[in-house]
């Protein structure tokens, strides 16, 4: 029989060094909020039950911990009198019953599953308390775990530390997890004698260890358990991730330049043999499929780029893009809502929105789909193999038919019937020998302003 698991979430921080507006587990990580990440690693470990201890911005952390398959029930912690009092914020889910409890931060968004899974494991040996530790290239700082042939000890915290603990690297993480049969009666015996006044969950271990149980800890990678409480360590943890995922891509069969200049979302896919050249960022909802490239100094969010499209260079996909096969959008480009056909080109300096572009359409450089009128944007729609001149603007709602042509500069108002020509813009005149009189009058007006113009007297 499977053994059932509460996961129990700490995100009731006040966030005081983060100097924000907002909860510290509400800060994207690679646009995601970080504690949807620690969310995410708990579903993928088979944990379906989560309480979730909130305090400042109880409401949005509540909905941004919410992402569906797991089972999110929040806790109100109105004090803040340490770990192992936060913990029992959650008392009523804890007396449910589950066989395994496990407590992890929400501001650790770079845990994985694999640690969480090997505590449980832990705790279906027979142990009372498993801790998640590792080790620290830098210990300093850091609780030391006290390991003797395999069990845990203690966890000594650095001021507190001999000279020969504090030489120890194997270091707390501050993840638990604990028997869910015992878990009350366990926090119940934590005490508040210390300095602060406040209930360590830390002090689990020898707790355990003074009633005959029995407690180890397991050791995970120290990126993993990297916390967040200021703007620079956010900063890390980012590009943790960043380097984290680009790597787990580029062993898919993606290829990447210049790696470290390439910035992806939290739910970027790119298929095996799609090219990112150097400069390029994705934001949320970006898929992108085998074949296609990605030029330099691109910016792609909520888009669709399919197989053998081009993209770029300095190309900007707003959501709602939608490039069919080996279909190219240019340099200086914009494309929002839009699905642009097989093979159809977008060249440059181009902007197309809220639109259909029909599969072997050729747009020229500098057109304009003018959806919005200020109230409400319209749609255009533009067939297949249609020819859109240079410097075109097509004020939506208009539809132009297949293999239509729209000569270069038109203004195109009214639909364009199919394979028809379109010309949307006034008569060329030409005056001959009025450059040379404009000339003339302009230097004869400056010649006369010059006169007009008083002398500052001499000093």
């Amino acid at each position: 029989m499977e053994r059932t698991c509460l996961a129990i979430v700490l995100a009731a921080g006040e966030s005081t060094r983060m100097k924000s507006s907002m909860s510290k587990v509400l800060h994207p990580v690679a646009g995601r909020p970080m504690i949807a990440h620690v969310v995410e690693a708990l579903a993928s470990a088979s944990i379906s039950d989560i309480a979730l201890v909130v305090g400042r911005d109880a409401d949005a952390v509540s909905a941004a911990a919410d992402i569906g398959g797991v089972s999110v029930s929040s806790y109100l912690q109105k004090e803040r009198l340490g770990t192992g009092h936060a913990v029992l914020a959650a008392r009523d889910a804890i007396a449910k019953g589950y066989d395994d409890i496990l407590v992890v931060f929400g501001d650790t968004p770079l845990i994985k599953p694999e640690p969480l899974r090997a505590a449980r494991e832990g705790l279906a040996a027979g142990n009372e308390v498993v801790v998640i530790g590792f080790e620290a290239a830098d210990p300093s700082g850091y609780g030391r775990l006290i390991v003797k042939d395999g069990a845990l000890l203690a966890i000594r915290e650095h001021k507190d530390a001999t000279e020969e603990e504090r030489r120890i690297t194997y270091c707390n993480g501050g993840l638990m997890a604990i028997d869910g049969r015992k878990a009350l009666d366990l926090l119940g015996r934590i005490g508040n004698a210390n300095v602060k006044g406040e209930y360590y969950l830390t002090d689990l271990v020898e707790i355990v260890r003074e009633i005959g149980g029995q407690a180890i800890a397991v050791e995970a990678p120290e990126e993993e358990l990297t916390g967040c409480n200021t703007r620079a360590e956010l900063a890390f943890i980012e590009r943790l991730w960043q380097q984290r995922r680009r790597h787990e891509l580029m062993l898919s069969g993606v290829s990447m330049i210049a790696p470290e200049t390439v910035f992806l979302a939290w739910d970027t896919v790119l298929e095996q043999d799609v090219l990112v050249e150097p400069n390029v960022v994705f934001g949320p909802g970006v898929r992108v499929e085998s074949g296609a490239i990605i030029h330099a100094f691109s910016h792609v969010e909520g888009a669709t780029v399919r197989s053998g499209a081009t993209v770029g260079p300095y190309a900007r996909l707003r959501p709602g893009a939608d490039l069919g096969e080996k279909s190219k959008v240019g340099n200086f480009c914009e494309v929002k809502k839009a699905e642009i056909g097989a093979g159809a080109k977008v060249n440059h300096l181009t902007y197309i929105g809220d639109a259909f572009v029909g599969a072997g359409t050729n747009i020229g450089a500098g057109t304009i789909t003018c959806n919005y009128d200020g109230v409400n944007k319209h749609e255009t729609r533009i067939g297949e193999n249609a020819f859109i001149g240079s410097n075109s603007s097509l004020v939506a709602p208009v539809s132009i038919g297949d293999g239509a042509l729209v000569a270069s500069g038109s203004v195109i108002t009214e639909d364009v019937p199919a394979d028809a020509v379109a010309f949307g813009r006034a008569r060329q005149e030409i005056k001959p020998g009025r450059a040379r009189l404009l000339r003339e009058r302009y230097q004869a007006v400056k010649a006369a302003k010059k006169a007009a113009k008083p002398m500052m007297p001499a000093r």
